[in-house]
């Protein structure tokens, strides 16, 4: 007989949610560390390559049109289905805009295609994240949490690790258009993906779509610290990885097949182990201990790259600060969303979580251009140096407010508990 728990992955929304996440994760490399890699062997400046890092700001800011896409209708496809399909559109565009401008000859049309791809892809991932929300029961929520993530990273994968090997191997234009082909699955997947059973009402306006959520997250006690703990906890991490690749292509020396194999490939399975042994430690201690021991590994990570900077052209070194520095951070990023769920109200999920997820993006985006000046500054040595110290306030900030976190997973528990539960027939 066939566990019901297997059969819950046969489910239609399943395969929708598994898709979505391979959707979601694909254009965020395109702009990200595929980008860098691009402008590194281009012989961008290293200033230009940081200041390129602020293509990621629609990620931070998504929280302010989330209530457009709450409140609105597309005339086809409904609210969730629609918006997927006219994101994606723009998405396909906006990558073979990349792919016609290359950096050497149109640096500044490449980066304003580069922003309208961000922009496309943090709206993508609004209308995503509530259409997984919408169309989950209950009983399919945890698959449906691991299937989004596995689609997610593998498409990271294929934007990340694949377009580079592919890039320095095909060339950069024809990988691009090849990753702006892949946008059909998620095209395909919109037009096909199933309506919930009983989708939610429509905001009545745009004001209460907007003012809602927000009332409810900044009113709670103590809720300026907490919003300062989302911020920092992996500020450190982030600022860091705004320029691996470029440290390890033009830093350290290793070519793009190098970093597409080790610190793609290996950091994705890495990350993905992290994330999993995370998960099970969560069962196993409370929020505020994972919260810190994991964050502990994550500031210590860092150094691993300063060793590799010091010691310089290593493979061995190279694998073991990616797997270090990748475990550590997947391991960080499990405790950070459990801890984003329990701040998060069940009746204001999708908007919350995109503001919390903003706010923590913010710091990494807002302080990205300036990595170019630190590196020039410092050597690359002095600035992974640096990032293990930007990750220690917020690791001070977990220690002070333990009883305050110990009082949110308190508070989180039954709501969560509520709603995991099968409805009552």
């Amino acid at each position: 007989m066939a566990s019901p728990y297997l059969d819950v992955f046969r489910s239609p929304r399943i395969a929708a949610v598994l898709v979505l996440g391979f959707s979601s994760g694909l254009p965020l490399a395109l702009t990200g560390s595929t980008l860098q890699a691009w402008l590194a062997v281009s012989a961008i400046d290293i200033k230009t390559i940081a200041w390129f890092s602020w293509i990621g700001m629609p990620y931070a800011l998504k929280f302010l049109w989330s209530p457009l896409m709450d409140r609105y209708v597309p005339p086809i496809l409904g609210r969730r289905r629609g918006w997927m399909l006219l994101t994606q559109l723009g998405l396909i565009a906006g990558i073979g805009a990349m792919a016609v401008s290359p950096p050497g000859e149109a640096l500044w049309v490449l980066g304003l295609a580069a922003l309208w791809v961000a922009f496309m892809s943090a709206s993508q991932d609004v209308v995503i994240d509530a259409y997984r929300t919408d169309v989950l029961n209950a009983s399919e929520r945890g698959a449906g949490a691991a299937v989004g993530v596995f689609g997610y990273r593998m498409a990271m994968l294929a934007s990340g690790a694949l377009a580079l090997v592919l890039g320095d191997q095909i060339g950069w234009q024809t990988t691009y258009f090849i990753m702006a082909a892949l946008m059909l699955v998620g095209m395909a997947t919109a037009w096909l993906a199933p309506e919930p059973a009983a989708p939610p009402g429509v905001p009545r306006s745009l004001g209460e779509a907007i003012t809602k959520p927000l009332a409810d997250l900044f009113t709670r006690p103590g809720a300026l610290s907490l919003l300062a703990l989302v911020l920092l906890y992996k500020f450190g991490d982030a600022l860091a990885g705004t320029l691996t690749t470029a440290f390890l292509i033009r830093g350290v020396g290793f070519t793009a097949t190098d970093v597409g194999v080790v610190n793609k490939g290996l950091g994705l399975a890495s990350l993905l182990l992290g994330a999993l042994a995370g998960g099970m430690l969560l069962s196993r201690m409370n929020l505020y201990r994972a919260l810190f021991l994991f964050g502990v590994l994550q500031a210590v990570s860092n150094l691993s790259f300063a060793w590799l900077a010091w010691a310089g052209k290593s493979y061995p070194l190279l694998v073991f600060a990616v797997g270090f520095e990748n475990l550590a951070s997947g391991m960080g990023t499990a405790a950070f969303v459990a801890f984003a769920m329990a701040l998060c109200n069940h009746s204001f999920s999708a908007t919350q979580y995109a503001l919390l997820s903003a706010i923590a993006s913010l710091g990494r985006i807002l302080f990205g251009p300036m990595a170019g000046q630190m590196v020039e500054s410092l050597g690359w040595d002095g600035f992974f140096l640096l990032t293990f110290v930007a990750a220690l306030p917020g690791l001070a900030l977990v220690w002070l407010m333990r009883e305050r976190i110990s009082e949110v997973e308190r508070v989180a528990a039954p709501a969560s508990a509520s709603a995991g539960a099968p409805a009552a027939s």
